[in-house]
């Protein structure tokens, strides 16, 4: 079976071909196209075939992550989008929550208010009312009340609507009805509804996430339709499958019903590949690390477990959001990232970048700002001649001219300065590790950082140092890790049924009555999708009786009973100890919402292969002058550059040290070991890095 996997990033496109019956393996990048993403992909697509002798009708599978709908939402241009709800609600989506997302700012941003998804002008109300605790009718839906609103909204030129009623996660009947209507006033226009996109009690977090699927709906099913549909041009006619942010892949049809899905689609793929690398390495807590040309995403693994996010802080451009997703953290630093002065006179990295085009100064693209690769450049920590395997050169000249620009406006020597935009970038990076380790309880001296994305391995070393992790995994494709990453997962769908049960007064046939409810929703979809080999885990969200957040909760499989319901009740104890330090044994126990996650098995990559491997000496390119900072300031040291395709397993060498490749180079500073491990990860140990 032949699959690719494709992953779109600010600057490159990154692309993988395997044989998974041969272990077979190829790779590519080429630059992302902002204006029609679908380009690159298929321009790559049609250049990895070819460099792989494989004909395009020989694909049976390829894999998709794309940043279409996360790029739409931060950019703000999604959709003309409309919204039709209960009479006295149309402002739910300004008002949010009493609490603040900032305490004691009185500047902060409210995104839902200052960049709202939709239009007040463009949210209609009707009569219609469902009550709690069972979904019953209260007022009846007003059908020519909706028939009018669609109307108006046709006329305002709105191109999408999200339905949003209240209580529609207890009976979606009149979001049902409405949807029908709607569709039948606006043939043409993305209908979606709240019960549809997030089945769960918290009408803004629910509405916002409907909002948010109707905003990107549109442009999500143009890009998919597209991309299918060039797909089949060249021949392909195996399966498409998009990558979720919930760590799992869905069809077409799936993610052009449920757009939301691909909301941190290209970021979960990097966390699933950095996963996947450390497994082969034998490492099980990770902490992954994917450094692309705008953005560096991090994420947690645990035994095997991927961290996932809380009702708490689901977000995306600032916008709540009630999905599935797993938990990455991205800043604005990368390869591209551009140093400036800012208003107040301090010297700062990004989170301005300058993408793929004009890209760096040193792409001679047109590029006049300094960036994180000119700097790396100007300290000889990246070769000019061997950036992407010698396809493509760096003009060193334009590099060193945008660094002692920087350098006469900071009144610094141009090394100090280069040397500086690095140190910058690197602590940014390091805080947001700690963000999601050390203020959590999680002490990241116990984990493997996973450097990858074009620039990782560059700056992993550093970061890990200044955290005092000892070891740094850098995977055999670092550039390529994401791509990789789809090629290591399943079809992934989930199910949510709000309950609200007590432990002291719990109905258990409740529960396995909505299991059983969507047992046979996710089956179905299952069907549809042609895949036979599924497994399904249950969870629930379970807080004390009071509180205002939950914890999610195993269920045990099988018939639920008081029995196996008391397992599920010491659990959420000793989560709450974990998360909070401390819990209350004796009070009772919540059960909120009950989700069903279905696992629909498909082939993936095999692992790789052990490296040929060869001898320090046939690897050794040449030596470079590469600067770095040690104890008595910046020195030049005579680096070596090796090749990474020949050299040899298990046969430590000592940094300083440069290892190049087509999609990635490494850095090993002085003070660090690194050697070969057979899965044909570079293991970087450290000692006194810098």
């Amino acid at each position: 079976m032949k699959v690719i996997g494709a992953d779109v990033g600010g600057t490159f496109t990154d692309l993988i071909f395997s044989d998974l019956s041969t272990g077979a393996l190829g790779i590519h990048k080429v630059s992302t196209t902002p204006d029609d993403p679908a380009r690159g992909v298929m321009e790559g697509i049609i250049a990895l075939c070819a460099m792989n002798d494989v004909a395009p009708s020989q694909i049976d599978h390829v894999f998709h992550g794309t940043t279409t709908a996360t790029n739409a939402v931060l950019e703000g241009r999604g959709a003309r989008t409309g919204m039709i709800t209960n009479d006295g609600f149309r402002d739910i989506l300004h008002i949010g929550r009493h609490q603040r997302v900032e305490h004691y700012s009185i500047m902060q941003e409210l995104p839902w208010q200052n960049r709202a998804l939709i239009r007040r002008q463009h949210r209609k109300t009707v009569a219609g009312r469902l009550i709690p605790p069972t979904g019953a009718e209260l007022v009846p839906l007003d059908e020519d009340g909706v028939r009018i609103a669609a109307r108006e909204l046709r006329a305002e030129g709105v191109e999408s609507v999200a339905i949003c009623f209240l209580f529609s996660y207890l009976d979606p009947r009149h979001e049902l009805r409405a949807k029908e209507i709607v569709e039948q006033e606006m043939p043409d226009a993305f209908v979606t509804t709240s019960s549809s996109v997030s089945p769960q009690f918290r009408e803004f977090e629910r509405f916002t996430t409907a909002a948010l699927a109707a905003f990107v709906g549109p442009l999500v099913g143009r890009y998919i339709t597209g991309l299918d549909e060039a797909l089949r041009g060249i021949g392909i006619r195996g399966d498409l499958r998009i990558m979720a942010s919930n760590g799992g892949v869905a069809t077409p049809a799936m993610v052009k019903e449920k757009p939301a899905l691909t909301l941190q689609s290209g970021l979960a793929a990097g966390v699933l590949g950095g996963g996947w690398i450390g497994e082969q390495a034998g490492r099980s807590k990770l902490i992954t690390f994917d450094i692309g040309g705008t953005s560096a995403d991090i994420g947690i693994v645990m035994d095997g477990v991927f961290a996932e996010t809380d009702s708490r802080s689901t977000s995306i451009a600032g916008f709540p959001l009630l999905m599935p997703m797993l938990d990455i953290h991205t800043i604005g630093a990368g390869g591209g990232s551009i140093a400036h002065v800012d208003r107040g006179g301090a010297f700062r990295v990004g989170p301005q970048s300058a993408g793929a085009v004009p890209g760096p100064a040193a792409y001679g693209r047109g590029g006049t700002a300094p960036t994180v690769t000119d700097a790396n450049i100007v300290l000889g920590r990246l070769a000019a001649d061997d950036f992407l395997g010698g396809d493509m050169g760096l003009d060193a000249d334009a590099a060193h001219h945008v660094i002692n620009t920087l350098a006469a406006q900071l009144g610094l020597d141009p090394l100090d300065t280069a040397e500086g935009i690095l140190t910058i970038l690197n602590a940014n990076m390091a805080n947001t590790i700690r963000s999601r380790t050390v203020q959590k309880g999680i002490d990241p001296r116990g984990f493997a950082l996973v450097a990858m994305g074009g620039a990782g391995p560059l700056q992993g070393a550093a970061v890990a140092a200044i955290l005092s992790i000892p070891e740094v995994i850098v995977p055999p494709y670092p550039g390529i890790t994401s791509a990789m990453g789809l090629l290591t997962t399943d079809l992934k769908y989930d199910a949510i049924r709000t309950q609200f049960q007590i432990s002291t007064a719990l109905d258990s046939s409740r529960i396995g009555q909505d299991c059983d409810a969507m047992l046979t929703e996710l089956s179905s979809r299952f069907a549809k999708d042609g895949v036979a080999d599924e497994t399904y885990t249950r969870s629930g969200d379970l807080r004390y009786v009071g509180q205002g957040y939950e914890l999610k909760i195993p269920l045990p499989d099988g018939t639920v009973t008081a029995q196996s319901m008391q397992q599920v009740w010491d659990a959420f104890h000793a989560a709450h100890v974990a998360e909070y330090g401390h819990a209350f044994p004796d009070s009772p126990i919540e059960v909120v919402n009950i989700r069903l996650t279905g696992i629909g098995r498909l082939p993936k990559l095999a692992a790789t292969a052990a490296p040929a491997g060869g001898s320090l000496e046939a690897s050794l390119i040449r030596t470079s002058a590469c600067v770095f900072r040690g104890d008595d300031g910046l020195a030049s040291h005579d680096t070596p550059i090796y090749r990474r395709e020949t050299l040899p397993v298990d046969t430590p060498f000592n940094g300083p040290a440069i290892v190049v490749q087509k999609d990635s180079t490494t850095l090993i500073p002085p003070g660090a070991i690194a050697s070969v491990h057979p899965s044909g990860c570079i293991i970087i140990t450290l000692e006194k890095a810098q």
